[in-house]
């Protein structure tokens, strides 16, 4: 766990009770040691979005709460489609001027993220109109001061970790509470 982000899992498949939606989203997490390291630099570049490091596969999305169960079915059959797959993040990027943000490359894995992406977004319940289109990174620092941003990406340029993704996870949120791991699904079944 890393200093500063609550994390705490609540995977019994509870279901907020404020409201008649809920707010998820769908990632892979970075695993450790890579995944604490990414996530303390976005909170040393004073970001106030520091959640623990991940590429999105699915980024914020309202649901009704009735729809729940049936994006749980969906993500499990989209898992079980898809293999595991290895996942190798190097070097820094931006979004700049476009939007402020520094992050960690996805270097091999992508098109695997892609596919992944856009199977999770087929079901009705999930498909959004997105601003931009769907490029798998690990963002380590957003909307923070120019000098920051630039501290970051130096700082990370020579980053690089390789790991095998075997699953993808349901994150939820109240709005009364941080991102919340819901459940994770397995690649492969």
């Amino acid at each position: 766990m890393v200093p500063g982000v609550a994390r705490s899992v609540d995977r019994s498949g509870g279901v907020p009770s404020a409201g008649d939606t809920i707010q998820i989203g769908i990632a892979v997490d970075i695993p450790e040691p890579w995944g604490a390291r990414l996530t303390r630099r976005r909170i040393e570049a004073g970001d106030p979005q520091a959640v623990p490091a991940h590429v999105t596969l699915l980024g914020p999305t309202e649901i009704p709460v009735a729809t729940l169960p049936a994006v749980e079915r969906h993500l499990t059959a989209v898992a079980a489609a898809h293999l595991p797959f290895a996942l190798h993040l190097r070097g820094t990027g931006t979004f700049r001027p476009v939007t402020q943000v520094v992050f960690v490359a996805v270097a091999a894995g992508i098109s695997e993220c892609e596919v992944l992406a856009a199977a999770i977004t087929s079901a009705p319940e999930l498909h959004r109109e997105a601003r931009f289109p769907y490029h798998p990174h690990v963002t380590v620092a957003q909307d923070v001061a120019p000098e920051a941003l630039d501290k970051v990406y130096e700082d990370l340029a020579d980053f690089s970790a390789m790991f095998e993704v075997e699953a993808f996870t349901l994150f939820s949120h109240s709005g009364q509470t941080r991102w919340q791991p819901r459940r994770d699904f397995r690649l492969g079944g």
